[in-house]
């Protein structure tokens, strides 16, 4: 299959046309946490063709996942996460490099795993690990594009491009770690729009059109359809 056959609908597009579509297959995006954000996230960067991406969850499927994590099936139950999406994605698109870090990032091998790639995406769902990649990628200087979901809403942000990091938003770390955590509640479609987004901004940055959330906060409520994108002051 030639790359325009693969690619037609998006080479078709001004913002993106052959030069975009080189910068996509040059381009190393890694994903922190392959669950229901990382599914479409992982799912649409690889049709798309960015040329490596990297995977990071140390989790395995279990049934309460395949609500909303749709790159896994009934038949993976207890198997490795990353290990099950690597397999899945090959067969999505050969033409992209998979790598699978089966592993829990830490303060150990963040600086290692996101040094490898351009831009990185939150596909995680807890504030401490949220802190460590924006400090690496603050320090790094790589993109991070943040994402969060809870029932039926969700946010999305670039950070680390502009002015503003995590810590803009939640500048007190021990008082977000201490807050409670906000249930596991969620209905699937939330992670499937936000995380689409968050795929949507690396798009973005890496084919450099339209005017990606650097700096911004756009948030979500499915309930009601109202969406909003707020200036992160630094």
């Amino acid at each position: 299959m030639t790359q325009s056959a693969r690619y037609d609908r998006q080479l078709a597009l001004p913002e993106i046309g052959i030069e975009g579509q080189h910068r996509l297959s040059e381009a190393k995006v890694v994903i922190i946490g392959v669950g229901g954000l990382g599914s479409p996230i992982a799912l649409y960067l690889v049709g798309a063709g960015v040329g490596t991406v990297g995977l990071v969850d140390d989790d395995v499927v279990s049934i309460s996942n395949l609500q909303r994590q749709v790159l896994y099936s009934e038949a993976q139950q207890g198997q490795s996460k990353v290990l099950c999406a690597k397999e899945r994605l090959e067969q999505l698109n050969g033409e992209v490099t998979i790598v699978a870090y089966d592993t829990k990032l830490n303060s150990d091998n963040a600086a290692d795993i996101i040094g490898r790639y351009d831009i990185v995406i939150d596909g995680t769902d807890n504030f401490a690990t949220r802190f460590l990649i924006s400090d690496v990628c603050e320090t790094l200087r790589k993109p991070y594009i943040y994402g969060a979901i809870n029932a039926f809403e969700g946010q999305v942000a670039v950070l680390c491009k502009g002015s503003a990091t995590y810590r803009t938003l939640f500048p007190d770390e021990r008082e977000t770690l201490a807050m409670p955590h906000p249930g596991k509640a969620v209905v699937g479609v939330t992670p499937a729009v936000v995380g689409s987004v968050e795929a949507g901004q690396a798009l973005q940055l890496i084919c450099g059109y339209g005017e990606p959330l650097i700096d911004r906060l756009w948030t979500i409520d499915l309930r009601t359809m109202q969406s909003f994108v707020l200036e992160i002051n630094n």
